[in-house]
């Protein structure tokens, strides 16, 4: 019953995206930093952040919204990638676990060594030459 409530008052509203979020994070990184420093405007700071999460997360002009949001997450990128570590090698092993179960039985699945585009080859062939279709690279492999 107080989910359907909250369901209801949340209808039409923005939501936490990834800005409130962070925000959310920077609040509570400077409410920690408060405690030890004392410091009246850190604690400000602080305040401010948490207010304009709760802001973003009530506010009905979600399309607005949405476009800070993109704007924060291309500004961002960088940083965020760094952080969480999704560097090209990850990125291809993150990519290389969430094909298809069913595609696995008949074909492999390669990706190509210039732009990681993911190539699909059937099983059983041996050693084949695999032409990329979106950089034409060519590699072998076996299958």
């Amino acid at each position: 019953m107080l989910r359907e409530k909250l369901m209801r008052f949340m209808a039409g509203r923005n939501g936490a995206d990834q800005l409130a979020k962070t925000c959310l994070w920077v609040s509570l990184v400077l409410m920690i930093i408060t405690m030890f420093t004392h410091q009246w405007w850190v604690y400000l700071l602080a305040l401010a952040a948490l207010i304009y999460s709760y802001f973003r997360m009530m506010s009905r002009n979600t399309s607005k919204r949405y476009l800070e949001n993109q704007h924060f997450l291309q500004k961002t990128y960088k940083i965020r990638v760094w952080f969480t570590g999704l560097g090209t090698k990850a990125r291809y092993q993150k990519s290389k676990m969430s094909y298809d179960h069913e595609q696995r039985k008949i074909y492999r699945i390669f990706y190509c060594p210039a732009c990681k585009q993911k190539i699909r080859a059937p099983k059983g062939k041996g050693k084949i030459q695999i032409t990329c279709p979106k950089c034409k690279t060519e590699f072998i492999r076996r299958t």
